[in-house]
């Protein structure tokens, strides 16, 4: 399954801000591999380096010297909205002087094809085909006579998903929709530096100290007189449940809850629930083997790595087309006959969304001599579309 995209800012004056960036980057790598983008301020001018590919592929130290400052903004991506072309690299950059703001989004927003006509009646030109343009020209078109208030008069008109870094030439803005759909939170860097990601892992990787999630329909404001928030009153909040299920890394936290430990729970529930007689419990790897050890755990079956995976071969969710998401399949694992041949098991995923993996692994287990295959998935049936930001 598939979500869109990861974002990251730091404000450290003094620091290296493109490099660490560039790390946060690397930790979010899981979240979109299609393009990476870094946009940089020293205060003054706004520089941009991003190119399709993964982070790794992106950057090299010729283009991390070039994004000189103290104020950063990252994005990987992952296409929702948009195609998967080099023009829709992130962050967008729009406008022009002082008036420059560059913008990473993750999520999606559900009305972004009424405010682009509107947009587009109003003199603004677009160069990508990406929602996140729309969401930069309108916080750059919209009444207000600071940043802050523009931003927010932008998110009265925003129907969706969106967590958003803001760039502008000495601010960084975290900005989290009302319904809070996509994980963002802030954290503190050697004292007086910022950091926002889409994931606590992004905040360790660096060396950053968690603060707090930033809440729905909240503000962030970071510059050189220190953190401002800037809270609206949210109502119902909707955080992803996928982000709990397959979205987010073990090692992140969200809420107070570490990612492990949740899915661990979601596969120890699935043993009392949905008891079965078996020789050996299998995870898919990787998002299922913290499920498949809680299910293991709970039932008293042994775990066993029954499937290699390929980790060379990017997430079958997270890719742009059906075709190429049945080769990944192919590709992506290899069962163990030794350990397998002659067993009962427990096949135990994160999920079943589009089907796309499950026959393929199962035909690979029956080819490799398994005798009996349980299937097990930890996450409720998906009876209806998500136009937030799931594809």
């Amino acid at each position: 399954m598939h979500e869109s995209c990861a974002v990251t800012g730091i404000f450290a004056p003094g620091e290296d801000v493109a490099r660490l960036t560039f790390f946060s980057l690397f930790s979010l790598q899981h979240r979109g591999q299609e393009s990476a983008g870094i946009a940089a301020s020293d205060g003054q001018t706004i520089r941009f380096h991003g190119d399709m590919g993964l982070v790794s592929q992106v950057f090299d130290e010729n283009s991390l010297s070039q994004l000189c400052g103290h104020i950063a903004i990252g994005h990987t991506r992952y296409s929702t909205t948009g195609s998967s072309k080099v023009f829709n690299c992130q962050p967008i950059i729009v406008g022009e002087g002082k008036n420059t703001i560059a913008v990473a989004h993750n999520g999606n927003v559900i009305n972004a094809e009424n405010l682009k006509q509107s947009l587009l009646e109003s003199g603004y030109q677009f160069r990508t085909t990406t929602d996140t343009e729309v969401i930069a020209c309108l916080i750059l078109s919209s009444a207000g006579a600071t940043w802050e208030e523009k931003i927010r008069a932008a998110m009265h008109r925003l129907q969706g998903a969106y967590s958003l870094t803001i760039l502008t030439s000495d601010t960084l803005y975290g900005v989290r929709d009302p319904l809070g759909v996509r994980p963002l939170c802030l954290g503190r860097l050697n004292g007086d530096g910022f950091v926002i990601a889409s994931e606590t892992c992004a905040l360790d990787h660096i060396g950053a100290e968690f603060i707090k999630e930033i809440e729905p329909g909240e503000i962030v404001a970071i510059d050189s007189n220190g953190i401002r928030e800037l809270p609206e009153k949210s109502g119902k909040s909707a955080l992803c449940v996928f982000e709990f299920i397959y979205f987010a890394r073990l090692d992140s936290s969200i809420y107070g809850r570490l990612l492990y430990r949740a899915r661990q729970r979601m596969g120890a529930a699935m043993a009392i629930e949905h008891p079965v007689e078996a020789d050996l419990v299998v995870g898919v790897p990787d998002s299922a083997l913290a499920a498949a050890t809680g299910f293991a755990y709970k039932s008293g079956i042994p775990l066993a790595e029954g499937l290699v995976k390929n980790r060379y071969v990017g997430r079958t969710f997270i890719q742009p087309d059906q075709r190429i998401r049945d080769l990944g399949v192919q590709l992506k694992f290899n069962p163990l006959r030794e350990i397998l041949e002659g067993k009962r098991i427990v096949l135990v995923d994160d999920s079943i969304v589009r089907g796309t993996t499950t026959p393929k692994v199962i035909k690979l287990l029956r080819n490799a001599g398994v005798k009996e295959i349980h299937m097990r998935v930890s996450a409720p049936p998906i009876k209806y579309p998500c136009f937030f930001g799931v594809d």
